[in-house]
């Protein structure tokens, strides 16, 4: 496909294609997490898990996303693990799914999970959805248009210093060993200059609390590109800023990333993980 700009009226078809697709799996995904007990099996690492709701939201989300627009390629998590090919981005219409974004907390029905859709065209992220439905949460963005939960318009809050901030932090990835140091380091210094400190246990739905302006900044790495890639558009359509950890332009094919309300809070996240990454003086093991 070549790198000519997208129409808007067919942006806005895919965004309302796949906004429709995302809210009819919101009863599939409603049915396992109401369930006594989810079966679960355990991939590469002892902490990834996957149900067969995962599987079966996948595949509905990319049978009617291809039927719909046959020229557009998938970047699905669940289809990644099974043909353990790595995943490129092209200039085509790529939908980047995630099925279950917190899976852990779906399987042990804590109400922070949920089904994230995001396109890029020429490489750009264009369209955003997340779909929370055991909170009753859909939030939607496609480029130019702004950012929604549930039909309102949302945007991110003004804050410009870590001391009036409410930061998101996955603390969740310290059972990982080769980040656990990492992880432990950064969450201390960003966690005890802030306002207060918040894990979620779902990437997509801490940029989308970024997003609301109930959270003002979030910092993650060692994640995936369907983690991140509907939320960066929320996040970013509601007035947001997104930036790699070190300060360069953020990449969602490796989305090590700083997100926040505004610019200023960015930097000063970013200076205090590089204090961060300077301390030696102790180890976790």
């Amino acid at each position: 496909m070549s790198n000519s700009p997208i129409s808007e009226s067919k942006l806005k078809e895919y965004y309302e294609v796949a906004l429709d697709l995302v809210q009819k799996c919101g009863p599939l995904l409603m049915e396992g997490y109401t369930k006594p007990k989810t079966d679960y099996k355990v991939k590469a690492d002892f902490y990834d898990l996957v149900t067969v709701y995962d599987k079966q939201i996948e595949d509905t989300l990319i049978q009617g996303l291809q039927a719909a627009f046959p020229e557009s390629l998938i970047i699905g998590e669940e289809e990644s693990a099974a043909s353990q090919r790595q995943a490129e981005l092209t200039d085509a219409p790529t939908w980047i799914i995630d099925p279950i974004d917190g899976t852990t907390n779906f399987i042990h029905r804590i109400p922070h999970c949920c089904i994230s859709v995001g396109l890029t065209i020429n490489k750009e992220l264009v369209v955003g959805i997340i779909y929370n439905p055991p909170a009753n949460e859909l939030f939607s963005a496609w480029k130019g248009h702004g950012a929604y939960l549930n039909g309102q318009r949302i945007h991110t809050s003004k804050i410009t210093k870590i001391n009036q901030a409410v930061v998101a932090y996955e603390i969740s990835l310290i059972h990982a060993a080769p980040v656990r140091d990492k992880n432990l380091k950064r969450i201390y210094k960003l966690g005890s200059n802030a306002t207060a400190t918040r894990s979620f246990g779902s990437a997509a739905l801490a940029l989308c609390y970024v997003a609301t302006a109930q959270c003002d900044l979030y910092h993650v790495e060692d994640l995936k590109p369907w983690d991140i890639a509907a939320g960066a558009v929320i996040l970013t359509e509601a007035g947001g800023c997104i930036y790699h950890t070190k300060g360069g332009k953020f990449n969602v094919m490796k989305p090590d990333l700083v997100c926040a309300a505004t610019e200023e809070l960015a930097k000063n996240a970013m200076s205090l993980i590089e204090e961060a990454d300077q301390i030696t003086e102790y180890t976790f093991k």
